[in-house]
């Protein structure tokens, strides 16, 4: 197996638990946890490794109201609106896009009072130009 292998490899089991013991990790990768350590190392200061986050159990997300948000905005204001957006605890994910719009914004929030006060939040960004959203009735299939 070839060094890419064994990063993948180790990739896709930090992806499924980042904070799996690093002596779990080696044993399912058949490796010492000395070796296991320095190629976790080497993907972070390689850059493949940008850091680790908090993945929402689907139980907790379950009660949030959730819509995808197209959002316009004005010339030249994407940088800075992209920067105020990621500010926003209840987004989920922001995407740019082609088309009519130009990013796609999912959020989540706990009511939809509060849904509707991010909803506020985001339009009164100053590069913002206008907003359509749709609130998530029901997840069809996700992966």
């Amino acid at each position: 197996m070839s060094k890419s292998d064994r990063d993948d490899q180790l990739l896709a089991l930090l992806a499924d638990n980042a904070r799996a013991p690093v002596a779990e990790l080696a044993r399912r990768l058949n490796l010492s946890r000395t070796t296991v350590q320095a190629r976790i190392e080497r993907l972070e200061r390689n850059g493949t490794i940008e850091g680790y986050t908090l993945r929402r159990s689907v139980a907790a997300e379950r009660g949030m109201v959730r819509a995808h948000v197209l959002i316009t905005v004005k010339p030249k204001q994407t940088a800075p609106t992209v920067a105020a957006l990621r500010s926003m605890a209840e987004l989920r994910s922001l995407h740019s896009v082609s088309g009519e719009v130009d990013l796609i914004a999912v959020v989540a929030a706990g009511s939809v009072d509060a849904l509707d006060a991010v909803l506020d939040r985001i339009g009164l960004l100053d590069g913002v130009e206008r907003t359509q959203t749709s609130v998530i009735l029901a997840t069809k299939l996700e992966r």
